[in-house]
């Protein structure tokens, strides 16, 4: 691999080595940057250990939702977990072809479908969140069980 170059503040490039490590300045001392950080791996690491029941964050997180909640609405489902309504629209379609949420017309507005996980979706979801358990040990094992519960507590108020 050459080795690559990297404009100076008069113009001229400077020789970087490849292998040589980039300070990140600034950066090192922003939350939202290693909070950035921390979620890519994150979702790295629950999209590899649930990649066997090709189920991502998003969709766990509908899921997990509708089970403990059956009959909640497709906007309360999109409010509470603030996603777009349209984004949800699809991730419930794509969940309905796999045979695990229902919509069920409302019977108070017509307008409106509560949602509920199938027979078949109630069993995915305990395979899912045994699956969730151990991406959550690999959490523990990254930054210590102490801290991850530490890390629940400071972002609880976002949650």
């Amino acid at each position: 691999m050459p080795a690559r170059r990297k404009q100076s503040a008069k113009g001229s490039q400077r020789h970087i080595d490849p292998g040589a490590e980039i300070g990140l300045d600034a950066l090192a001392g922003h939350a939202g940057y290693a909070v950035r950080r921390f979620q890519l791996w994150i979702f790295q690491d629950f999209i590899r250990t649930l990649a066997a029941v090709d189920i991502k964050p998003t969709q766990y997180s509908v899921l997990t939702v509708i089970g403990a909640n059956p009959g909640l609405s497709q906007m309360a489902v999109a409010k509470r977990l603030g996603i777009e309504r349209a984004r949800l629209v699809h991730l419930l379609d794509s969940l309905e072809r796999r045979r695990l949420v229902k919509r069920v017309q409302s019977a108070t507005d017509r307008r409106s479908h509560a949602l509920h996980l199938t027979a078949q979706g109630q069993e995915s979801l305990r395979k899912f969140k045994r699956l969730a358990a151990e991406h959550e040990r690999h959490v523990s094992d990254k930054i210590g069980k102490e801290n991850r519960e530490r890390l629940l507590q400071i972002l609880s108020c976002f949650t």
